[in-house]
């Protein structure tokens, strides 16, 4: 029996928004780790006081990609230049339609000559995949999706990351010295305990601290090791919660929504794709609602991506991004919610915050109107307050201007997108984004 596909599902649903609505949906959390290991609030200020221990194995989708058409391929749809791409390298890779819509980001590390995994959301995977099937580009794929969809057996590779004030002197008591010296999201080769594997500097929120990539044999041994050496300097592991609220402050919006259920050029693609596949499934919900799927696109520049941005190349979707740079009507924020309004909402009895983090579409209002959208919210500790990523009218997008976060659930499709059903409404203050200011100003300095 054939599977159904995305388009045939649309088809049933009658448009992509009936397809994807679901009111209530679950809301997302990393698979395989624990929700809590010292508790979520302890877990996140690890991060600004100690040394944190992430573990990333699980919810990552990795594409592995190799040939002699592989750079090329990557080059011919995705907006970076990849003109300096050292072995060992990292970039943030940008995939959009023709019409410059964005249809997802993933890390790229170039692990060889031919030779690269794309890492992420699945997404911008299947888009690479198609186009290099349909382009007859001399490249070999191996997929190996997170914990959740992989349907038994252990990932490929493990990831731990190490981050907070004194993620560099853990690290060098584990190594027995300073790892050497290497720029913003380049990789060095290490050695522990006979195993090698990667040290990628990077990190999420503003600290120091590096990710660790390797074999899935070597993982345990690494991981103990990190666990073992870091009881001497505060470590904290973090848990599925902790970690998901890691975006807030560095101004990453994870899974904005595809542009590619609209696009009549794009029915190939959408029948190409499963109807159970990751853009068949993931939800929307929130108090945010429209029947136009169209209202839930973003392009990289609102994104904050077009730093990354390269016209050194020809690549799909060039065109339309040469017109969205020059009209660019919403620019990302950070809300920050009023303390003692997030507190009624959320509080619990001794006052405090509780945890909540949901990647939800919520409504932003100022004078009367929907000004925006909020993609990702949660609670940080660390901040004693609740912060949410949002996309607002340029108008409103001045640190320090009020506006009103609407909190609640829009039964969808079939019902006036104003009904609000008596919805809370938290004030809100618009800050920078990323908000923590080491990332916004120093995060990528290569000292």
């Amino acid at each position: 029996m054939a599977v159904p596909t995305l388009q045939e599902a649309i088809d049933r649903a009658e448009s992509p928004v009936r397809l994807l609505w679901k009111a209530n949906a679950p809301r997302w959390s990393p698979p395989v780790v624990e929700p809590e290991y010292a508790g979520w609030r302890e877990e996140q200020t690890a991060a600004y006081e100690t040394v944190a221990l992430s573990d990333l194995c699980h919810h990552i989708s990795d594409l592995f990609i190799e040939g002699p058409d592989a750079l090329r391929l990557l080059s011919d749809h995705s907006a970076n230049s990849y003109r300096d791409f050292a072995v060992g390298q990292a970039k943030q890779s940008i995939v959009v339609t023709e019409e410059g819509y964005t249809v997802g980001d993933n890390i790229l590390t170039r692990d060889g000559a031919e030779k690269f995994t794309m890492s992420g959301v699945p997404s911008s995977q299947a888009w690479i995949r198609y186009h290099a099937e349909a382009g007859g580009y001399d490249v070999s794929f191996s997929l190996d999706p997170d914990s959740r969809t992989r349907g038994g057996g252990d990932p490929v590779l493990f990831r731990y990351q190490i981050q907070g004030p004194r993620a560099l002197e853990l690290v060098e008591q584990v190594f027995g010295g300073p790892l050497p010296k290497t720029k913003f999201f380049h990789s060095a080769l290490v050695t522990l305990g006979g195993r090698t594997f990667r040290a990628l500097r990077h990190g999420m929120t503003g600290q120091p601290g590096y990710e660790f990539i390797g074999e899935w044999k070597d993982g345990e041994f690494v991981k103990q090791a990190l666990l073992e050496a870091g009881e001497s300097f505060g470590l904290v592991q973090v848990g599925a919660w902790a970690y998901s609220t890691n975006a807030l402050e560095s101004g990453w919006i994870p899974m904005p929504t595809p542009g590619i259920y609209s696009a009549p050029g794009l029915r190939a693609y959408r029948e190409s794709l499963p109807a159970l596949s990751f853009d068949g499934l993931n939800p929307l919900r929130g108090s945010f609602f429209s029947e136009n799927i169209q209202d839930y696109y973003t392009t990289p520049y609102e994104l904050g991506y077009g730093r990354l941005i390269s016209f050194d190349h020809d690549f799909l979707g060039r065109q339309g991004l040469e017109q969205a740079r020059h009209d660019v009507a919403r620019e990302r924020v950070t809300l920050v919610l009023d303390a003692d309004q997030a507190r009624r909402v959320w509080g619990a009895d001794g006052g405090d915050l509780e945890f909540m983090e949901t990647q939800a579409r919520f409504r932003v209002e100022a004078d009367d109107q929907v000004i925006g959208m909020a993609f990702d919210t949660g609670t940080l500790a660390p901040r004693g307050t609740v912060l949410s990523l949002a996309l607002v009218d340029r108008k409103y997008a001045t640190p320090g201007t009020e506006v009103t976060f609407v909190w609640g659930e829009h039964p969808g499709p079939g019902t006036d997108p104003d009904d609000d059903r008596g919805f809370e409404r938290i004030k809100a203050t618009v800050q920078a984004s990323p908000y923590n200011e080491y990332v916004r100003t120093r995060y990528r300095a290569n000292d």
